[in-house]
């Protein structure tokens, strides 16, 4: 396979999104795992033997969707235009940059109509609950959420298609729905997801630690490692510490702490001791870091295979 295979869908997929964003009025193949999820979940989760229940779950969900794309792959190959069509179709499906920078600069514009509003609209984007934070705790969340997700949905699906292709890709982002859909710690998704969630972690190990690396390459604060090392291991989760510690280093501010998720207070170290106020402009700040990291990356990407196919 040609190098432009690669090349062209990646570098074609990142500036549909980059204009598009989430196509919401379009078929979405997350909206397609998603009912595949709940469909076996609805019937598996239940009686004896949870936990290998959903480890067979994941395994089929995951197995197939490689497969799938797979095979798909292998038949439109044959035919350069269609193979080309196809890959930035699903590049543009992998990514979600866009959507993440638009989704958190709506919760700081809701913020400016009131508190209520600032709350309703974080709450589309976190799995906390917000009723009862302050403006303070929205701005901290929403950036927390685009340093998260920056990993989760564009440098990782972009890692793994670099490794593996469209297959690779979209396999990621159905390990991913998987965690964010019953990967979660209560009596209902504690044995059932325990393989999904931790399979996430692993699949998310490198991007999330080359997510924080690039935060800090484009804002010039590689001096910062050591902080971000030092607070990233310390979060509950063992990724999403890395890209919310280098956010918080390069911002000088504060994140993390206790909030309530479903009722229940989850207990969070902070990273960072600068409890500064966020300012309204700063949303601009982040989005530009997501925008750089984004595109250094396709670039390194692009650039990789390149020089590995002509070498």
């Amino acid at each position: 396979m040609e190098y432009t295979f690669i090349i062209i869908p990646l570098i074609l997929g990142y500036i549909l999104d980059l204009i598009l964003g989430d196509p919401r009025k379009l078929p979405h193949p997350i909206r397609i795992f998603g009912n595949c999820i709940a469909f076996g979940e609805k019937r598996m989760n239940s009686g004896s033997f949870i936990f290998l229940k959903g480890l067979l779950l994941t395994l089929l969900l995951l197995s197939s969707t490689f497969l799938f794309f797979y095979l798909v792959q292998k038949i439109v190959v044959s035919y350069p235009i269609l193979y080309y069509i196809f890959s930035t179709i699903f590049v543009f499906y992998a990514l979600a940059n866009k959507s993440l920078i638009d989704e958190g600069t709506a919760v700081f514009k809701a913020l400016e109509q009131g508190l209520d509003e600032g709350r309703n609209r974080l709450s589309w984007i976190v799995g906390r609950q917000t009723a009862q934070l302050n403006e303070q705790q929205i701005k901290t969340a929403v950036f927390e959420t685009m340093s998260e997700n920056l990993s989760d949905g564009v440098i990782a699906p972009l890692f793994y298609y670099a490794i593996l292709g469209i297959p690779g890709a979209m396999s990621y982002k159905m390990i991913n729905t998987l965690d964010s859909m019953i990967g979660y710690k209560n009596d209902r998704y504690i044995s059932f997801g325990k393989f999904a969630a931790r399979f996430d972690d692993i699949v998310n190990y490198i991007p999330a630690r080359i997510t924080a690396f690039l935060m800090l390459l484009v804002t010039a604060k590689l001096h910062k490692i050591p902080f971000v090392i030092n607070y990233g291991k310390q979060h509950a989760s063992p990724n999403a510490g890395y890209p919310e510690a280098a956010l918080a280093a390069i911002l000088d501010c504060k994140f993390g702490g206790p909030n309530y998720y479903h009722g229940k207070l989850v207990e969070k170290p902070y990273i960072g001791t600068n409890s500064r106020m966020i300012k309204d402009y700063e949303i601009k700040t982040v989005a530009k870091i997501n925008q750089k990291v984004t595109f250094i990356f396709v670039f390194l990407i692009s650039i990789s295979y390149y020089y590995m196919y002509n070498a």
